[in-house]
């Protein structure tokens, strides 16, 4: 989901090579110790000569990074917002199928007015659509038949559930002629998969 780097940590008296995960709102370390920082832990956060040092309640975290250092450490500072990550742009067109929860469709209104719910317009340039069972899903094939040129459509199901999982959304996705491109975090429970008509058959 998120960017992943071999490197060396040091976490007070502990040190290891390993594999450093920087996700959306939390970077995480596997290696002969494991380290789990969310962002909003972070007290202060520096890259410096290859190593990204943060700074957190529990002690000092040194990631030795290499180049990629200042990027990762800007990313922790400057963390993209949900809308940003779900590419919906000021007066994009977006269609919204099923229920939302409020802060979402404060964030999209804030955005762009030109908004259809239950819907999708010919011109719709992203589509979300709440799936809340692998029954909901069925239906992508009637959704993708409605999507033209670059759209998107985002599926926002919950995560680790077995009455829908990422393999269901996948399954119906392809079976409906899109490719899944892109995944992200939409909130705490659930997850969102992007999915758009393959280049060849635009």
């Amino acid at each position: 989901m998120g960017k992943e780097l071999n490197c060396s940590v040091r976490f007070g008296k502990q040190q290891s090579e390993g594999k450093a995960l920087l996700e959306t709102s939390e970077i995480l370390f596997r290696g002969e110790f494991r380290l789990k920082i969310p962002f909003s832990t972070i007290t202060s956060a520096k890259a410096v000569d290859g190593e990204l040092r943060l700074q957190t309640a529990d002690g000092l975290a040194i990631f030795r990074l290499g180049v990629p250092a200042e990027k990762w450490c800007d990313k922790i500072l400057h963390p993209k917002s949900r809308i940003e990550k779900l590419g919906v742009k000021p007066g994009a067109k977006v269609a919204l199928l099923g229920e939302f929860e409020a802060e979402f469709l404060r964030e999209v209104g804030s955005l762009t007015k030109s908004v259809s719910k239950g819907k999708i317009n010919s011109d719709a340039e992203c589509i979300f659509f709440a799936a809340d069972s692998k029954g909901d899903v069925g239906s992508l094939s009637k959704t993708s038949k409605s999507m033209q040129g670059g759209a998107a459509l985002w599926i926002i199901y919950p995560k680790g559930q077995k009455h829908i999982t990422e393999n269901d959304v996948l399954a119906a996705g392809r079976k409906a002629d899109l490719k899944d491109v892109k995944v992200v975090g939409f909130s705490p429970t659930h997850t969102a998969l992007k999915f758009v008509i393959p280049l060849a058959s635009r």
